[in-house]
């Protein structure tokens, strides 16, 4: 729930912690090679919309190598795994393991990765969302376990933060590019003046993907999976996967504003 330079990052080096095989354990189980596939998708979609909004000549051949590039797999996998581990630190994997790979938490991570997938449909996406929207301010019991587990992990306000951090990095991309020129304070006030704006959206999406994907789970599930992240390791997970995600997306949207910036002087000239 919760992005790499055109030119090549080169990534820190990663110290494992003396529990790497544990992580490595933990993230498959997760199914985050799974969710960064996903990502990889959605992020080659997103360069055709970025192309048609933003890019001269639209989503020319050069356009696609370069989202290419940018939305790489392994690269993307790399960093996450890299920085989750950094995160986590020394936390106790055990009883994390114990949850994910048991039927019902595989289960929980399968219909997470069907939901992900599945709303990629806009359609899908905007039944998701109405189905929210007609929840939403009644005493639903279901909605009232979902909010539980979104306040729990902090999930609106997290993912929110990355998502304008991920803003924040594209302009910053585009001014490096040199296609803008802006301040710090310049980039900072343009990304805060669309926060209440991200903040309704980040928040009507995360309710209606919970909604969606955990629909199908037998009563009490979701209330062990908010329990789960109660635990000092479940806030040590949420906070390593965070890190991790929004440090890929930061990479990312650099990255898509220096190749948009690049296309505008290849344009210009």
């Amino acid at each position: 729930m919760f992005a790499t330079a055109v030119t090549g990052v080169v990534l820190a080096s990663w110290t494992a912690p003396a529990h790497a095989d544990d992580v490595d354990d933990l993230l498959n189980a997760l199914g985050v090679p799974q969710i960064v596939e996903i990502m990889q998708a959605e992020g080659i979609e997103y360069g055709d919309t970025l192309a048609a909004d933003m890019v001269p000549g639209g989503a020319t051949d050069s356009w696609k190598a370069t989202i290419e590039r940018i939305y790489d797999e392994a690269r993307m996998l790399e960093t996450v795994r890299g920085v989750f581990s950094q995160e986590f630190g020394d936390a106790d994997t055990s009883q994390l393991l114990e949850f994910f790979t048991s039927d019902t938490g595989q289960q929980v991570i399968d219909l997470e990765l069907s939901a992900r997938t599945a709303m990629r449909e806009q359609e899908i996406e905007d039944a998701a969302r109405a189905a929210f929207r007609d929840l939403e301010g009644t005493e639903s019991e279901t909605l009232a376990t979902i909010t539980d587990f979104v306040d729990t992990n902090d999930l609106v306000e997290a993912n929110l933060v990355g998502a304008m951090n991920a803003n924040y990095q594209f302009y910053l991309g585009m001014v490096d590019g040199g296609a803008l020129e802006m301040s710090e304070a310049d980039i900072l006030t343009e990304v805060w003046s669309s926060e209440e704006e991200t903040r309704i959206d980040t928040r009507e999406w995360v309710y209606a993907f919970l909604l969606m994907a955990y629909r199908p789970l037998e009563h009490g599930v979701v209330e062990e999976y908010t329990a789960l992240s109660k635990t000092e390791p479940g806030r040590a997970l949420n906070r390593a996967l965070f890190a991790g995600f929004n440090k890929m997306y930061d990479d990312i949207s650099y990255a898509l504003g220096i190749a948009v910036a690049r296309q505008m002087q290849v344009q210009e000239l």
